[in-house]
């Protein structure tokens, strides 16, 4: 099963230190039957782009949480085995849980298919967002605006062999 998991990239530098992503448990993203339902597309790919989306948002709160984390959303795609991520069935339904699984232990980052980062130029609006973002869950629309310009940027793939040069 693919998930992927939400950081930022001073998280990213610790797995990378430790070797693995955790410990657990580990919240992640992946295409659940709430996706499924929620996106209503058979797409595999669109669904999986959905998920990843969705950790990308996830990667959003974290940096505003880490006023000195870099203003990069970063997320790391990973394939664990089936039944290793769970969903809650009691937020199958809250928008804010749409593809939200949770991973019990610890993940060796050699599981890692590849790594999601900003580019610089989206580092602006990023960084708008991250303080936007209290204002938006409150229901402002100008700040969800602005949350919304982030979205805008697509994350780029990386090669988990190039991790280093990314934190660099």
């Amino acid at each position: 099963m693919r998930v992927y998991v939400p950081l930022s990239l001073p998280r990213l530098a610790e797995a990378h230190q430790a070797g693995e992503l955790g410990p657990g448990p580990l919240t992640a993203y992946a295409v659940t039957p709430a996706l499924r339902e929620w996106y209503v597309s058979d797409d595999i790919e669109e669904l999986e782009y959905a998920a990843l989306n969705r950790a990308a948002v996830a990667s959003l709160r974290l940096i505003a949480g880490e006023p000195d984390a870099p203003r990069k959303r970063v997320v790391v795609a990973l394939d664990v085995p089936d039944g290793a991520a769970v969903a809650d069935p009691d937020r199958g339904l809250d928008p804010g849980a749409l593809g939200e699984v949770r991973i019990a232990n610890t993940v060796p980052l050699v599981k890692a298919a590849a790594v999601h980062v900003d580019s610089a130029d989206a580092e602006k609006d990023v960084t708008a967002a991250a303080a936007a973002l209290g204002a938006a869950d409150q229901g402002d629309d100008d700040a969800q605006f602005v949350v919304d310009g982030a979205e805008d940027h697509e994350l780029l793939w990386f090669a988990t062999q190039e991790i280093p040069n990314l934190l660099a």
